[in-house]
């Protein structure tokens, strides 16, 4: 699945509600902050990180502030030496490219080997803003939509207070 279209079509099918917005292509969370109109939801900051040679991979989504150590991350989850997937790996684990990572995505790990990983601040939000794999539409989904897309796809999260720097 790589349209934004298929996975609101998916997410209908799951009877998981959401709100979209469609606007201008944004990459950093400072670009969603001026070019996307205000939506109710947490505004998250996701990163593809992969270890222990490649054969680890993590998807993890902190709130949109948060710098995060990778290193005391990396300790935490038990995976040495993390760091940032390519673009090729992201595009061949989660079927998205850089710019468009989401939570969402996990709906094209359909093995699971993608572990998920949710910062406790987020998981306690009303709601929380995630691209549909592009950068061009975010959707607010509430946090009882997150935990029933997560069980749609069979990712357990983990979640836990991802060490800041």
């Amino acid at each position: 699945m790589n349209t934004a279209d298929a996975l609101c079509r998916y997410l209908n099918q799951h009877a998981i509600p959401f709100q979209r917005c469609d606007h201008p292509a944004v990459y950093t969370c400072a670009e969603a902050d001026a070019r996307v109109p205000v939506m109710p939801g947490a505004k998250c900051k996701n990163l593809f990180l992969c270890g222990d040679k490649g054969r680890q991979h993590l998807l993890v989504v902190v709130p949109a502030d948060k710098r995060v150590d990778l290193k005391a991350l990396s300790h935490s989850v038990g995976i040495k030496n993390l760091r940032f997937g390519s673009p090729q790996r992201l595009e061949r684990c989660l079927g998205i490219t850089p710019g468009a990572v989401t939570l969402l995505a996990l709906v094209n790990d359909e093995d699971c080997s993608v572990m998920a990983v949710i910062d406790e601040a987020l998981w306690s939000a009303e709601a929380l803003l995630c691209h549909p794999l592009v950068n061009t539409s975010t959707l607010c989904l509430p946090l009882a939509a997150v935990r029933r897309f997560l069980r749609a796809t069979g990712h357990t999260p983990r979640i836990m207070a991802v060490p800041a720097k």
